[in-house]
């Protein structure tokens, strides 16, 4: 998980925060989308904008092309608005979360792109800054939240949700296999004294796990953390709307690239672009028609992964997944 390695911590400046920005996979995704953003007018969306690395670089790249980039996250709107300044009107950014993209092209009356790149999991900006509780690694209030104005933070749902669905949402979205025992001990835990703080939980976890469990797999809070905030920001559910959206808006000739960043996000992508490539006719037809052939031509030969460069430059790479697709027909729906 993570996006953008960025390491301005202290807010101190646009320059030196700029001059850290790593993006994942950066030269691969613009290869990849590249065939359809060198025509004139053409129009791509970076629907998880960040800190802008990706859609600099689009813009830089393919110097005809218009940008539209959605983030749900205010603060990163700002950072990255300050960077794409330079751009002008070609770059128009919107408060949005991703499976909102329909709205908004809809509002900026343009039926259809050329080219949608995602790139998820959370920005580098939310993992480095203290008071958001998305790191393990530092403590911070329990946030979680990619759009502080709305919904509930990790904290809420720690204290309040029944056992039960915490086993589910620590199992589903963390691969977390000691999830029944990690989630007694929360319970045990919030009746004494509501959590509010990361460091409480992160030490509740390395005490409620077995010695075995705790030497495999890195940070051993890594799985829960995970968990919370998928179910915090609705990630899972919205990423369901968003891609079958996404895929519906490009033209035909466009072209969409997906960085994920654990199995479940690259399962979806998987079965999307799947199911789009597939032929729909019923088995034993002599001739394919029309309507029953596929959407979709696949890009990358399952998913793509980061380079060992590329890793050891930006240890938040390693997790990343790539796959890319291009619209080859127009649905008959």
């Amino acid at each position: 998980m993570g996006r953008e390695a960025h390491s301005n911590r202290g807010g101190g400046g646009r320059q030196e925060g700029q001059t850290r920005h790593v993006p994942v996979m950066l030269q691969r995704c613009l290869d990849l989308l590249a065939p359809a953003l060198e025509r004139p007018g053409a129009v791509v969306v970076d629907c998880t904008l960040g800190l802008g690395g990706h859609s600099e670089a689009l813009l830089t790249r393919f110097p005809e092309a218009r940008l539209v980039a959605l983030d749900r996250d205010k603060e990163a709107l700002r950072l990255s608005g300050e960077r794409l300044d330079p751009f002008g009107d070609r770059a128009t950014l919107v408060h949005a979360v991703y499976d909102e993209l329909p709205d908004v092209l809809d509002r900026l009356g343009l039926p259809r792109v050329q080219g949608v790149l995602f790139d998820l999991g959370v920005s580098s900006m939310q993992l480095d800054e203290a008071d958001r509780g998305f790191a393990y690694a530092q403590d911070a209030p329990l946030d979680m939240r990619m759009d502080q104005t709305t919904g509930v933070s990790a904290a809420e749902v720690l204290n309040t949700y029944p056992p039960g669905e915490l086993v589910r949402i620590l199992r589903v979205y963390g691969e977390e296999k000691q999830a029944k025992r990690i989630v007694s001990a929360i319970v045990r835990e919030r009746e004494k004294e509501p959590f509010s703080n990361s460091a409480r939980l992160v030490e509740l976890i390395r005490d409620a796990l077995p010695q075995a469990a705790k030497r495999t797999g890195g940070n051993p809070a890594k799985r829960t953390f995970q968990a919370l905030r998928i179910e915090v920001n609705g990630e899972l559910t919205v990423l369901e709307r968003a891609i079958p959206a996404a895929v519906k808006a490009l033209a035909v000739g466009g072209r969409i690239a997906v960085l994920s960043y654990h199995s479940l996000e690259d399962r979806l992508v998987k079965q999307v672009f799947a199911a789009g490539a597939a032929i729909t006719a019923p088995p034993g037809l002599p001739v394919v028609p029309e309507r029953y052939q596929p959407r979709l031509k696949l890009l990358t030969r399952g998913a793509e992964l980061p380079t060992e460069e590329e890793v050891a430059q930006n240890r938040r790479a390693a997790p990343a997944r790539l796959r890319g697709a291009q619209r080859i027909r127009e649905s008959m729906e």
